[in-house]
């Protein structure tokens, strides 16, 4: 048998050449393990006189210890190296340049309302925002809708309890808005509005903004050039108006407002459906039972409204082929914006 102090040394040697806390651990093992050198020293107790063994078992506990001080001193020592190697390998060099935050930009729904309310507001028109929920009153009867309109119908309207409903479109506000304020009034009402609808060109929930001028002597005319002045404006370029006879239960007359495509100037192409024309709102002077509906003679005032969808206008100034992707939050394609 090796003598205690050979041990120690053949221990300390190994525990020196331990590369890494792996190496360190076998050495562990092999010296103070379940069958490691000191381990089987201690067994030997058995063979020895009770006389001899107070003596042999403090020289094995010594050695013990002696082997555990080396094996702890090692550990810190590989330790504090792995962590210099660390630190080294993750140094920051403070004389590089910073990388800066990445910041967001708008939604391109939400750059086309604000280019929208600020040429109305440019113009004095109110800014106005009203509850997504609403009464059939305020939906449908105060803008001289009828109970057999298809609207009201459940396939096209999300209906809730106790008569309420997710508005179909903003002109509520209008009516909200006639109610609390003095004539003239000038006014746009930005929002969601929900339909049952989902497809390539509708979704369930989409924007619109609606406007309204209500004063004693607004004119068809001031309507078009309103209207002309804006959209030339949006789309940044000189166009070419045509007002379509339409019909909508709010207004009289009604029209329908189409552009020269801002994309072939007329010529046909795949926006415009090959037509030339893109249909971008519906406008018309207010109905006069409109205006009775709310105490508002009649003979004395009149006034227009219009109305456009936000997403329509935002896929055709953005060249946008189907409008889901607005509302899917693909990174890759809002950053293009």
């Amino acid at each position: 048998m090796l003598a205690f102090n050979d041990i120690l040394e053949d221990a300390r040697a190994q525990i020196e050449l331990a590369a890494d806390l792996a190496a360190l651990d076998r050495v562990r093992v092999a010296f103070l393990g379940k069958k490691g050198v000191v381990t089987e020293l201690m067994k030997k107790m058995a063979e020895l006189t009770p006389a001899e063994r107070p003596a042999y078992g403090q020289t094995v506990n010594d050695l013990k210890s002696a082997i555990q001080e080396q094996l702890q001193i090692q550990e810190e020592a590989l330790q504090a190296e792995a962590l210099s190697k660390t630190l080294a390998a993750q140094r920051l060099d403070v004389s590089l340049p910073g990388r800066g935050l990445g910041l967001g930009s708008l939604h391109p729904l939400t750059q086309t309302r604000e280019s929208i309310e600020n040429f109305f507001r440019g113009l004095g028109f109110d800014i106005v925002d009203g509850p997504e929920i609403e009464d059939e009153y305020h939906n449908f009867d105060a803008l001289n809708i009828p109970a057999h309109h298809p609207a009201r119908a459940s396939h096209d309207t999300f209906y809730l309890e106790n008569g309420f409903l997710l508005r179909t479109h903003t002109s509520p506000v209008q009516i909200r808005y006639m109610k609390t304020h003095p004539l003239p009034l000038r006014m746009i009402a930005p929002g969601r509005v929900y339909r049952c609808d989902n497809d390539m060109t509708h979704t369930p929930m989409f924007h619109q903004v609606e406007g309204l001028l209500i004063d004693d002597h607004s004119t068809f005319a001031d309507l078009k050039g309103l209207l002309q002045l804006f959209l030339e404006d949006f789309f940044g370029q000189a166009l070419v108006l045509r007002l379509r006879p339409s019909y909508f239960p709010f207004t009289e007359p009604s029209a329908e407002v189409d552009i020269q495509c801002v994309k072939c100037k007329g010529q046909g192409c795949r926006i415009c459906s090959q037509s030339g024309w893109l249909e971008i709102l519906g406008c018309g002077m207010v109905h006069p039972q409109v205006l009775m509906n709310l105490g508002i003679d009649s003979e004395k005032f009149s006034g227009f409204a219009f109305g456009m969808g936000i997403d329509r206008l935002t896929m055709l100034r953005y060249e946008i082929p189907d409008l889901r992707a607005l509302f899917e939050n693909d990174l890759r394609f809002l950053k293009q914006f």
